[in-house]
């Protein structure tokens, strides 16, 4: 038997951890002595808490440690700790791409962005529309490209795009559009035949991962103030370059069509 001091000393856990440990009912003491509450720990506890230690450091929550050391179940122990890792790998994400906007946005003289104004003339695509979430548009965005691309097949003849509406913005929830452009838009599933009405926009290109586009709109938003005249309308992208052409983030572009009306 050891003392709660040597395992903290064999296990890197201090005594103060331990003792909380015990207390959530994570990691318990082989005996605690009756008389001087004493704690005492078998030596084959020492993977347990070595295991407890590095979750911890993962910041897996008490709860789920606790699930994760109880469930008898080696598969479910897996999917506990992937679920965890995945959220993790998400953050991660997340941190990198406020990063990079950082960055961009700190520049001391950011170069100045072309914009050319094109006159989009009206046309049929295949596309799913819904109304979406803010925080929800990449899952969505995702399912419905893939069941476009299913559905279109070969037939697709020009690189995808979309359509979204102000209040997805605004509001945090709206009208969202994903299209395929085709000859002959085929009616399956989600996927329908949907007219995009011609439009005057004032476009841009946005360079790398869709992370940190907000700061091309920004300054393509600042353009549009200090040249054209905004108005009312979905903003569109289209999807140049992206992630079915290929897998370096860095060769991907998006253009970004803001609605205008031109004042020259």
């Amino acid at each position: 038997m050891l003392t709660i001091g040597e395992f903290s000393r064999l296990t890197h856990l201090s005594v103060r951890t331990l003792r909380r440990y015990h207390e959530a009912a994570l990691l318990e003491p082989a005996v605690v002595d009756e008389t001087t509450g004493y704690r005492y720990y078998r030596v084959d506890q020492i993977p347990t808490a070595q295991v407890i230690n590095r979750l911890r450091e993962l910041d897996v929550p008490l709860s789920d440690v606790q699930q994760i050391l109880r469930t008898p179940d080696p598969g479910v122990r897996a999917a506990l700790v992937t679920d965890h890792l995945q959220r993790l790998e998400d953050a991660l994400d997340r941190t990198r791409a406020a990063v990079v906007s950082l960055r961009r946005l700190l520049r001391p003289d950011p170069a100045p962005i072309d914009v050319e104004l094109r006159a989009e003339p009206a046309r049929t695509v295949a596309a799913v529309e819904a109304v979406v979430g803010h925080r929800d548009i990449a899952t969505w965005y995702a399912g419905a490209m893939a069941e476009l691309e299913a559905a279109v097949g070969a037939a697709v003849t020009g690189p995808p795009g979309g359509s979204y509406d102000n209040a997805l913005f605004e509001q945090e929830c709206g009208h969202a559009v994903v299209y395929l452009p085709t000859d002959a838009p085929p009616r399956t599933g989600r996927v329908h035949p949907t007219t995009l009405p011609a439009a005057e926009l004032a476009v841009t290109t946005h360079v790398g991962e869709h992370d940190g586009i907000e700061v091309t709109y920004g300054e393509l938003g600042t353009w549009v103030v200090e040249n054209a005249m905004s108005v009312a309308g979905p903003v569109r992208e289209r999807y140049v370059v992206g992630p079915r052409d290929t897998s370096d983030p860095a060769a991907w572009r998006t253009e970004i069509g803001w609605p205008v009306f031109r004042v020259t």
